[in-house]
């Protein structure tokens, strides 16, 4: 098979006909061999984000832990500005699950409307009200393995919860953490739980709270997906990326 796919490519580029690449370069790829940082390093990078920002907060709205678990359910592949729009409509009417499950699929899918997949996210947010109703007490639960039993909540958002709503130090792996962790080598993995697990090894305990925080904004406003800004970087001098548009 291999000399026939070698054969097929060279007669393709006799004609004209540049083939294809055989195997994708992933983000990761350069991430996973580069020099991993030193204890010193991973402590100097975070000392440098809290004097940046010593208390960071998430960016979705929120009133109380309830409304934080529906908006980040709502964030899943959603900006959390557009969010933001829909949720104070939403939120006055329906700020704790007994009146989010009194409010009904229907009525809070046309409050949602403007969000992503928000048919079935919808569903997701009055299904979990009656849930958390009916099993806790109408209370969220501050325990990984009950917030993930409810519709719509995988992992990563049950760490956002911990961490914001009850002072858990968690690390949700969001795309912009995923970036970063493997961009600049700090957490390479392949894939969001892998990230998670060095970040946690990784992150000095007495950072760990605000962690989670600081890599979301950094990868959100700094170390962009398209063109990061590394002239403006807090640790352009400590990041392993190769392709990092300032001297090392």
């Amino acid at each position: 098979m291999a000399k026939n796919s070698v054969r097929k490519s060279a007669v393709k580029t006799r004609k004209g006909k540049v083939p294809k690449p055989l195997i994708a370069k992933p983000l990761i790829a350069k991430s996973l061999i580069v020099k991993p940082w030193s204890n010193a390093q991973i402590e100097e990078a975070f000392r440098r984000f809290q004097a940046a920002n010593p208390e960071p907060k998430g960016e979705l709205q929120h009133i109380n832990p309830f409304t934080l678990l529906v908006a980040v359910v709502l964030s899943a592949q959603a900006t959390d500005a557009g969010v933001n729009k829909a949720t104070p409509a939403l939120f006055a009417l329906a700020d704790t699950p007994q009146k989010m499950a009194a409010l009904g699929e229907e009525r809070v899918r046309e409050l949602i409307k403007t969000i992503g997949l928000f048919r079935t996210k919808a569903k997701n947010v009055v299904e979990l009200s009656r849930r958390l109703v009916a099993e806790h007490g109408g209370q969220v639960p501050r325990v990984r393995e009950a917030l993930e039993a409810l519709p719509g909540v995988g992992r990563k958002t049950a760490n956002v919860v911990l961490n914001i709503a009850f002072g858990e130090p968690t690390i949700a792996v969001d795309t912009h953490i995923f970036r970063v962790g493997n961009r600049t080598g700090l957490a390479p993995g392949k894939d969001p739980f892998e990230v998670e697990q060095k970040l946690e090894q990784a992150v000095p305990a007495h950072y760990k709270l605000h962690a989670h925080h600081w890599l979301i904004l950094h990868g959100r406003y700094t170390c962009v997906a398209r063109k990061p800004l590394c002239e403006k970087c807090l640790i352009a001098d400590l990041c392993r990326w190769p392709e990092k548009t300032v001297a090392a």
